[in-house]
């Protein structure tokens, strides 16, 4: 019974943390749409910009990794440890492609000036300047995020194998599924707010 309150006390307390991270994404979401609709056409240019492949690529891969995460919580709810260790290592390996993917996009943009501050945007509409900026910032703390999540999947990953995960006693495992599966959720709102914008 003790064990039961203390589970229930730690997934109450994960809620409460998400939800101050649902502000904090929702606010900059605000922010976004408010400008989006003073500057729509700049926007919409400033979307042009953006390789639709890679947010595509991204998100595929993102839902695979939510898929794996719930998986392995069920494998462990079921005792089917092996099954639980590679839906995790699966999701670490997803999570790792989406920051590579991140890292070649963010760097091909920089490349050919496409930054905040850089000339070819301060010889540009202001407004376009401002779209890139909230890029580089909701994509960048997203990004964080992703990094977060995954050394939380790592942990539970080795606490699994070292069978202090179990069917009885999953709640870190819960918890940063939970995470996750946030993270993944936020995503799903990044991308058409700055790739599909028509």
């Amino acid at each position: 019974m003790a064990v039961q309150r203390d589970q229930t006390g730690k997934k109450l307390g994960m809620w409460l943390f998400l939800y101050t991270e649902i502000i904090l994404f929702g606010a900059l979401f605000v922010l976004y749409a408010v400008y989006f609709s003073w500057y729509p056409q700049d926007f919409i240019l400033g979307a042009k910009e953006l390789d639709l492949g890679f947010g595509v690529t991204n998100t595929v891969i993102l839902l695979v990794s939510s898929f794996l995460v719930a998986a392995s919580i069920t494998a462990v709810q079921n005792d089917q440890r092996n099954i639980a260790l590679a839906a995790l290592a699966g999701a670490l390996a997803c999570g790792a492609v989406f920051l590579v993917n991140k890292y070649f996009e963010w760097g091909h943009k920089i490349e050919i000036g496409i930054y905040p501050g850089s000339e070819r945007l301060l010889d540009g509409p202001a407004p376009q300047n401002l779209f890139f900026g909230l890029y580089y910032v909701v994509t960048g703390l997203h990004g964080i995020h992703i990094v977060i999540g995954m050394v939380l999947l790592a942990v539970s990953l080795v606490l699994v194998f070292s069978r202090k995960i179990t069917a009885q006693n999953d709640a870190v495992l819960d918890n940063c599924g939970l995470y996750w599966h946030l993270v993944d959720l936020i995503w799903i709102f990044i991308f058409p707010l700055f790739y599909l914008v028509v």
